[in-house]
């Protein structure tokens, strides 16, 4: 694995455990030799992430649409900043330049993020895993809720056993470098 994109909040939420977790991760992706790809922000947890990451010695690439950059939230210290037009050519981004993808706790940006490169690997449009970082147990209700729809008959087993849900930043890392990477998106030309 040599890229993951994280998901995760522009706030640094109420319990500090989040902001320790973003660092535990950003630590980890460093140590590791993995390039991070994230949205490209300044603030909250993704300004943590990113920074822990450059701190130790690791490589970024924040993605982001020009309207939050002329915000003042983009992450100019990065190595590369990329500025696009939209929040979906941002995404298309980001699964282009990531081998695998991380939601860590985060909004409602964060949430749809992470639901839509999670039916982007149900319609096989990339092979790349999608885990949780469930720090707090934040995830509990959303594995509950995807639970219901398996019950219900709107999610396949197969699809939700494929979202990898750890609560330890070793043990999630493991689980997705043993992925086997070796397809590009559907929509990208492999000529």
């Amino acid at each position: 694995m040599k890229s993951i994109c994280v998901f995760c909040g522009s706030s640094m939420g109420f319990h500090p455990i989040y902001k320790k977790s973003a660092i535990d991760l950003g630590k980890r992706i460093a140590d590791e030799n993995i390039k991070l790809i994230y949205g490209g922000g300044s603030v909250g947890l993704m300004g943590v992430l990113a920074d822990t990451v450059m701190e130790h010695g690791g490589e970024v690439i924040g993605i982001i649409p020009r309207f939050l950059y002329d915000s003042e939230v983009g992450h100019d210290g990065v190595n590369e900043l990329i500025i696009v037009d939209s929040m979906h050519e941002r995404k298309q981004k980001m699964a282009e330049l990531s081998h695998a993808f991380v939601a860590m706790p985060g909004g409602i940006g964060t949430m749809e993020e992470l639901f839509e490169i999670f039916t982007w690997s149900q319609l096989a449009l990339i092979k790349k895993p999608v885990a949780l970082f469930n720090v707090n147990h934040f995830f509990d209700d959303i594995i509950n809720f995807l639970n219901k729809m398996v019950k219900n008959g709107f999610l396949k087993i197969e699809t939700f056993n494929s979202l990898i849900n750890s609560k330890n930043v070793h043990e999630m890392l493991a689980k997705l470098m043993a992925f086997n990477y070796t397809e590009t998106p559907k929509w990208i030309d492999k000529t």
